[in-house]
């Protein structure tokens, strides 16, 4: 798993993609332990659980594989973990984002593109 991580790293686009499936692992795994802890009950709150921890560690690994500087993308990592979140938020819990969400959000994204953008 390792090598093909620093395979797809190693491409343009690569550093990207692996950023917006752990930014999806994370948020996902986090919905699954909101599930599991309010939503459910029975074998289906120990799925939830089961399936929130799965998620967490491929997040985990998904990140820390590469041999990257992790900082330098930290920025972009952000920006993609609210996105997710809020596409979560969306899709399993039929949230919309409210008018602070929307305003905290697009501070999330500016911050974001400064870390990621600005040299100097």
């Amino acid at each position: 798993m390792q090598s093909i991580l620093h395979q797809i790293a190693a491409h343009r686009l690569g550093p990207i993609l692996i950023l917006v499936l752990a930014a999806f692992l994370e948020a996902a795994g986090d919905s699954y332990f909101q599930s599991g802890l309010y939503r459910t009950s029975g074998a289906v709150r120990v799925l939830s659980f089961a399936g929130g921890a799965a998620m967490l560690v491929l997040y985990g690994l998904l990140v820390n594989l590469p041999r990257w500087e992790f900082g330098r993308l930290l920025g972009v990592y952000v920006v993609l973990v609210f996105l997710m979140a809020q596409f979560l938020a969306k899709v399993r819990f039929h949230q919309s984002p409210t008018p602070p969400i929307l305003v905290g959000g697009s501070l999330i994204v500016i911050g974001g593109l400064v870390i990621t953008f600005w040299k100097g």
